[in-house]
């Protein structure tokens, strides 16, 4: 068997043991672990305003971002001891000791697991049941221009001054932006959750033709402001972190003077670090401003007294909660029809199921009331996307009457991995023009790590 290559690196006073050096992780940028590293050192105080004395899942990419990857809560075992842990309870009720990193050395040990980016929860070590970050994801669906993105990320900055906050913007290193708000440590998860589903519904009442609050991704358009993303155990990928995209780009902190001007693709690995020297870090003052969450909690009680809304969908995976509404998507709700009955609110009448060619053992599922159809299922999202255009290469005259928004991409999220399903709404189809079900392509089953 060939010896293992390993370098030693000495970081903030310690030694720091690096496998496999040369180990290509972007493959068309030519980077390698040690270029990981070797960025992360560079722009290290950064890295570590956003994640320092945070519990932190571990999101392993041990074959370069090409392979399968996996997110491991619990921190290895075999670990030096100067790496630190907390133990956090999940919402399932399990327990995991985490990782917290408070250093650059700390910082530089899980790059060698394989960890491209870096996933913190929006909470200190010292206090587990109340978070310090409020945490905006403006999450476009698919064919959103990039300067809807940014304009809705300034509605919400004006959101936040007219409630008494400040939010630190970066892009998120992927298709959206992130906006972090520093806040007290006065409220749980629910309260932070319920603040961050105000203000996407008033960022949504502001710009409704191109910023949403709906859960569901049948009912969205424009840009998705994430409130979920402020639920117990969610994580997002923290300022300074290196994206598994081709060209290796980073969430990049912002003024908010370059927002309206900003291009995602202008910060990567290759770019940051200079940007880093000559302009510092632009999110290093946001620990000086911690705001109250009162006037927007204020404002979400408004919105109930209104008719605007009350609690909205929660993620599959968490206990139903007293005054949730629903937890079915729209199209799959039944619609009573018995007289004295309240129909269920949809946005047009339901169109006629498509007609099922799946194998049995997929029927005696409910029925969609919308015509949705599942074209892929795969642990790639590249994998996923290429099903899509060979659907669409089936169905050239169908795809023609495709709205952006009616193709669905979901990120889903198991116990052990994650994978992508993508779906079709058929709305704008004619009826008699639309597509069957056909088993996915690909078809992925997720299945626990052997």
């Amino acid at each position: 068997m060939a010896k293992t290559e390993r370098i030693i690196l000495e970081v903030a006073g310690r030694e720091v043991s690096v496998s496999n050096p040369s180990k290509i992780f972007f493959p068309r940028a030519k980077l390698t672990k040690l270029d990981m590293i070797n960025y992360y050192l560079a722009v290290s105080e950064g890295v570590l305003c956003g994640i320092r004395n945070r519990p932190m899942a571990l999101k392993r990419y041990v074959h370069g971002i090409d392979g399968d990857f996996f997110f491991q809560k619990r921190a290895p075992k075999s670990r030096p001891e100067w790496i630190k842990t907390v133990t956090l309870t999940f919402p399932s009720g399990r327990t995991a000791d985490e990782i917290v990193i408070e250093d650059a050395a700390q910082l530089a040990w899980i790059i060698n697991l394989g960890c491209v980016d870096l996933n913190p929860h929006p909470l200190r070590a010292d206090d587990l049941a109340h978070p310090d970050e409020l945490r905006i994801d403006l999450d476009p669906v698919p064919g959103v221009e990039w300067s809807d993105i940014r304009e809705v990320a300034l509605v919400t900055r004006e959101v936040l001054n007219d409630h008494g906050l400040v939010g630190w913007p970066k892009t998120s290193g992927s298709r959206g932006i992130h906006i972090n708000v520093r806040i007290e440590r006065k409220w749980g998860f629910g309260d932070v959750r319920r603040a961050a589903l105000a203000i996407a519904r008033e960022v949504e009442s502001r710009a409704p033709t191109i910023a949403t609050s709906k859960w569901w991704k049948e009912e969205r358009h424009g840009v998705f402001l994430d409130y979920n993303q402020n639920a117990k155990d969610r994580t997002v990928a923290s300022a300074y972190s290196i994206r598994p995209m081709p060209d290796a780009r980073v969430s990049a902190p912002l003024t908010w003077d370059e927002v309206p001007t900003c291009e995602p693709d202008a910060y990567t690995m290759l770019t940051m670090p200079a940007r880093y020297r000559d302009i510092g870090d632009p999110g290093a003052g946001i620990n000086d401003t911690a705001g109250s969450l009162e006037a927007l909690l204020e404002l979400g009680d408004r919105h109930e007294r209104d008719g605007i809304g009350g609690d909205a969908a929660w993620p599959p995976h968490y206990p139903k909660q007293e005054n949730e509404p629903p937890r079915v998507q729209p199209s799959k709700r039944r619609m009573p029809t018995q007289p004295g009955e309240t129909r269920t609110k949809l946005d047009e009448t339901p169109a006629k199921p498509v007609e099922s060619t799946a194998e049995p053992a997929q029927r005696g599922r409910r029925r969609s009331k919308f015509p949705l159809i599942t074209i892929a299922k795969s642990a790639e999202t590249k994998d996923a996307l290429a099903g899509l255009e060979r659907w669409k290469q089936r169905y050239p005259e169908a795809t023609g009457h495709l709205e952006p928004a009616d193709v669905l991409v979901d990120s889903m999220r198991g116990r052990f991995t994650t994978w992508t399903r993508i779906r079709i709404n058929l709305k704008n189809v004619p009826e008699e023009k639309r597509p069957p079900q056909e088993t996915p392509d690909p078809d992925y089953k997720a299945r626990p790590p052997t």
